[in-house]
């Protein structure tokens, strides 16, 4: 994924700041229970030494096995023993260890070489909140998500609805390819339901791209215009991005002024990405019709050949609010 320079710069710095966090709060529980316990200090002390013996061991070409599963033991016991002198002064067994945020890669960011599954969560939602989208996340959730505002059909409707986006967030892969058509009029619960579908599955550690057509068919524009350059959307969107995140949720289809540039971009996002594997959500006001008649039939038969259609229908909901 080419995620934009600045928002790498600041997940690293927020990733930094977490892991000397979490150092400064261990060396303080560390001399708070080494001020008020006898005896821990030199435990702590004892258990500081092992890395430096197994190093010492290893240049001086003496560390064996034995006396590594040596070393080992004995570090086990100490750490045994801190562990029951701290409780036996009232801490928790593990109140002076250093405890990362993320275990899997200690808050550096990486596994090795691979890009952790915490950082990859912290570039999306830095991209989310530069977007906007971010303050909607926080709220839009499929817990947050009401069908008290439908009625008989139209409940059976969304609780489907509902159930089917859930059950495909809490199961994405990214390697599905499974894509979905949300039509419906405008205040019926299309962005609420997919932004929910973002959140979950960008807590499950997948890259989400979530934009409105208008800003997804600029990118193409804008790179067009760039001479294949790979320059930046203002948002710091790429091409790339669109083409090659785990899933791409598509706003407001039908807003944008369409034209042969952008019925070319819609036909080459969609095609590619069925090509690829990779999962879309489109959400759109258009009906079927509509969207034949708008965005010729390529486009639609891949819409509705390729993509599972959600029909969102009821009263809108933003109307039903405003009259309590």
């Amino acid at each position: 994924m080419a995620y934009s320079r600045e928002n790498i710069q600041k997940v690293k710095a927020l990733l930094a700041k977490r892991r000397a966090d979490n150092v400064a709060l261990q060396m303080q529980h560390s001399r708070e229970a080494a001020a008020k316990i006898p005896g821990f200090e030199a435990l702590e002390s004892e258990l500081s030494m092992t890395g430096s013996k197994i190093m010492s061991a290893a240049m001086s070409h003496t560390l064996t096995d034995e006396k590594l599963a040596e070393i080992r033991e004995r570090n086990e016991q100490l750490r045994a023993e801190k562990g029951a002198l701290l409780q036996k002064y009232g801490y928790p067994a593990d109140y002076a260890d250093l405890k990362y945020t993320c275990e899997a890669c200690s808050d550096t960011g990486y596994n090795g070489i691979n890009m952790c599954s915490c950082m990859r969560r912290e570039l999306v939602l830095a991209g989310f909140e530069s977007s906007g989208l971010y303050a909607l996340i926080k709220k839009q959730t499929f817990e947050t998500f009401s069908l008290d505002f439908y009625k008989n059909n139209d409940k059976i409707r969304m609780e489907h609805n509902l159930a089917q986006l859930r059950r495909f967030a809490e199961n994405f892969d990214g390697k599905s390819g499974e894509s979905w058509l949300l039509t419906g009029a405008t205040g019926l619960g299309k962005t609420h339901m997919s932004t929910a579908a973002a959140k979950c599955i960008i807590e499950r550690g997948f890259d989400v791209l979530y934009d409105n057509a208008q800003e997804i068919f600029a990118v193409f524009e804008e790179e067009r215009f760039s001479g294949g350059t790979g320059l930046q959307h203002e948002k710091g969107r790429t091409v790339e991005q669109i083409l090659e995140c785990d899933l791409l949720i598509m706003d407001d289809l039908g807003t944008e002024f369409t034209n042969q540039f952008t019925l070319s971009c819609l036909y080459n996002i969609i095609n590619t990405r069925i090509t690829k594997g990779k999962s879309t959500i489109i959400n759109t006001n258009l009906t079927q019709s509509e969207l034949r008649s708008r965005y010729t039939d390529r486009v639609a038969s891949r819409l509705f050949g390729e993509y599972k259609p959600l029909l969102f229908t009821g009263m809108d909901i933003r109307a039903q609010k405003l009259q309590k």
